[in-house]
């Protein structure tokens, strides 16, 4: 982990923005409610939240667990995910997927702000790699099985 400086807090921000962007771009074409501009603000959010937990170690001489501030992103995204995900019909789960992408999208945010770009990078081309080309995988290899269970005494 590099000490901080301008240069890096700006390269780190601009970085969880287009990785953000990149992944809130396709979710918003599939007409979530959680697109470019939420992804966006997760994986900034997330960021800084990083970058702060550093800051308060390297600059401010807080002795303490620069991942704890990181921590609470995890467990939080997981409440915004929560309102992601909704029953329709009784039947039909929606909202998994952006769900899982936002939460990605708050981990990637959380590697960025600690400078572990090549993890971020990686991770954010897998996960653009799932949402665009495996939806389309999955929507033509989707085959709808009725199973009938009849059960006596």
């Amino acid at each position: 982990m590099e000490l901080l400086s301008f240069t890096s807090i700006i390269v780190r921000l601009i970085l969880a923005t287009i990785i953000g962007g990149l992944i809130g771009s396709e979710r918003g074409r599939h007409g979530s409610a959680a697109g470019l501009r939420t992804h966006i603000l997760v994986c900034v959010g997330a960021a800084i939240t990083s970058l702060t937990g550093v800051y308060l170690i390297q600059c401010a001489g807080i002795s303490s667990d620069a991942t704890r501030l990181a921590a609470q992103v995890v467990s939080g995204i997981g409440f915004l995910g929560a309102g992601i995900i909704l029953v329709r019909n009784s039947s039909v789960i929606t909202g998994l997927t952006t769900a899982a992408g936002m939460w990605a999208t708050a981990a990637i945010g959380i590697a960025v702000g600690y400078g572990f770009y090549l993890g971020a990078i990686f991770a954010a081309v897998i996960c653009f790699f799932t949402v665009t080309f495996l939806s389309r995988l999955e929507k033509n290899s989707k085959n709808i099985t009725t199973l009938y269970v009849e059960l006596s005494n």
